[in-house]
C-alpha cells in the first residue's frame, strides 16, 4: 500500500513539472518586445511536401534588440518560409532581400503591452487548471487506496502532501506570471 502512495506521488509530481514546462513554454511564445527565436516556435514550413519547423530549415540569428535573422539551408526555402511566418500571423510581416529573410518587431504600445499582460495571466490561469486537474486525479486515486485497505493517517498525509506539491506549484506559477509581466511592461 504505502509503495503505491509513493508511486502515486511521483506521479503527480511529475505530471504537474510536465504542466509547467508546458506553461513555461506558452510563455516563451509571448513577445516582449525583444527578438527571440522562441517567436518562431511552432511555425511549419512545407519542406519538400512535409511540414517542418523553422528551426530545422534556417538558421535563426538575433541581430539586435528587436530583429531576427533567417539564413535559409537552401536558398529556394526563402518564398515557403516567408510564406508560413505569413501564415502563422505573428504580427510581424517578414522581409526578404533574396538571401535571408528578417523580421523587424515593432515596438509595443502601452494597450498592446497591456493585452499581453492579460494574455499571459490567462496562461497562467490555464495551467493552474491543469495542475489543479491533476490533483483531483492523485486525491481520487488515494480515495480508492483507501476503500482498497490504506489506513485513514495514510492517506490524510498522501492528501496533505499532495496539496503541498500542487500549492508549491500553483505558487511557481504565480512567479513566472509576476516575471513575464515586469518583463512586458518595461519600457
Amino acid at each position: 500500500m504505502e509503495e503505491n502512495i509513493g508511486l502515486l506521488l511521483d506521479i503527480a509530481k511529475d505530471s504537474m513539472k510536465k504542466g509547467i514546462q508546458h506553461f513555461e513554454s506558452e510563455l516563451s511564445k509571448i513577445r516582449a518586445g525583444k527578438a527571440t527565436p522562441d517567436l518562431l516556435n511552432g511555425i511549419m514550413v512545407d519542406y519538400y511536401g512535409s511540414p517542418t519547423p523553422v528551426h530545422q530549415v534556417a538558421n535563426v540569428n538575433i541581430v539586435d534588440v528587436r530583429t531576427l535573422s533567417l539564413q535559409p539551408w537552401e536558398k529556394n526555402m526563402l518564398q515557403p518560409i516567408e510564406k508560413a511566418i505569413m501564415a502563422a500571423n505573428i504580427g510581424i510581416t517578414p522581409q526578404n532581400d533574396g538571401t535571408q529573410i528578417r523580421l523587424f518587431l515593432p515596438p509595443l504600445t502601452e494597450e498592446r503591452r497591456k493585452e499581453l499582460v492579460k494574455r499571459v495571466y490567462a496562461e497562467g490561469e490555464n495551467a493552474k487548471v491543469v495542475i489543479r486537474n491533476y490533483r483531483r486525479e492523485a486525491m481520487d486515486q488515494i480515495k480508492k487506496e483507501q476503500k482498497d485497505g490504506l489506513s485513514k493517517d495514510a492517506a490524510k498525509e498522501a492528501e496533505d502532501e499532495i496539496q503541498n506539491i500542487t500549492d508549491s506549484y500553483i505558487t511557481a506559477i504565480d512567479k513566472h506570471c509576476a516575471g513575464k509581466e515586469k518583463e512586458i511592461m518595461v519600457v
